[in-house]
């Protein structure tokens, strides 16, 4: 059996206090929007919590899928890094960036460069080649029998606009990653931080390339597609070649309950290679009554059937 744990949107707190200059653009909207509200909803007593508890289940590995932090000042990255060596090493964990963390254009080597060995991509057999940009996505992580397949949808937008995009070579090499790696027998793990199903999420907040991402995993298949942004669950089936590919998005990994929306939670999935295909179990950890302590809140198994020899043991 394989574990592998998600969690997503942590937007570490604090925010560091920035400098007049560093708020002349979009910043001021996301800064005021944090002093107003969304400093009392993400906190870090919280994210401690969860980190504490995923810590010691002890999972094979870790994917965050985005949004590290909230407004992209420099010294944030810096600050998510810290807690990105908090929980696990780069060998360990794999990252790959949200709407939030394009918030607006800064160098890569201001900005990601700082998550870099969490991004490394092992596509050509390699221990690992750390991005020296922000188009070196899709990225493919080999870890006992699964590949995760990491993709970046994350890019600057407007005023008021938190859309994303994977773009037409990004979505190329995707499919062609996915084929390959599905005649090797791995169980395929998408990451993606914009949920790819238009009818979960706002207009202003979708991810602009969702139909060509859904017909590239239609034609190379999947066994697994997970994402954040929403802050919320969010349980939903791809068609896939092989057939279908559950999609599972998490709630903010440091948030309290608002809006109708969940508190800290995260996923523990547990994978076992079948006579037929897969197993998936998908346990959610989170907040139990009165935000006081980490409990297990629902599983969900599913069987997933495969044809042909099956994946990797």
């Amino acid at each position: 059996m394989f574990r592998l744990a998600h969690l997503s949107d942590p937007h570490v707190p604090p925010l560091p206090r920035p400098r007049i200059g560093e708020l002349m653009n979009k910043r001021l909207l996301g800064y005021l929007s944090w002093q107003h509200r969304r400093r009392s909803i993400h906190r870090a007593d919280l994210l401690e919590r969860l980190t504490d508890d995923l810590k010691s289940e002890q999972p094979d590995h870790v994917v965050v899928t985005g949004d590290l932090v909230n407004i992209s000042l420099p010294g944030e990255f810096e600050t998510a890094a810290d807690w990105l060596k908090r929980l696990g090493t780069p060998e360990r964990v794999t990252v790959v960036p949200g709407n939030h963390d394009a918030y607006v254009a800064l160098p890569f080597s201001r900005s990601w460069r700082h998550w870099a060995g969490y991004m490394s991509n092992e596509a050509d057999g390699s221990p690992g080649r750390e991005p020296t940009g922000f188009g070196d996505f899709p990225l493919i992580r080999r870890r006992g029998p699964v590949a995760v397949v990491g993709t970046s949808s994350a890019l600057p937008s407007g005023p008021g606009m938190a859309t994303g995009k994977l773009g037409a070579a990004q979505l190329g090499e995707l499919e062609r990653q996915l084929g390959l790696l599905g005649q090797e027998g791995w169980f395929r793990v998408v990451l993606v931080h914009h949920p790819p199903l238009d009818q979960t999420t706002k207009h202003r907040k979708r991810l602009l390339d969702s139909a060509d991402f859904r017909a590239a995993l239609g034609r190379a298949g999947a066994e697994l597609v997970l994402h954040g942004h929403d802050h919320r669950f969010l349980e939903a089936e791809l068609d896939g070649d092989e057939g279908p590919v559950p999609v599972f998005g998490v709630p903010s990994a440091s948030a309290r309950p608002y809006r109708n929306r969940p508190g800290a939670h995260y996923f523990l999935y547990e994978v076992v290679k079948t006579d037929t295909g897969w197993s998936l179990t998908a346990r959610a950890r989170g907040l139990g009554p009165e935000n006081r302590e980490i409990v297990e809140r629902f599983t969900r198994t599913i069987a997933l059937q495969r044809p042909g020899p099956g994946g990797k043991s």
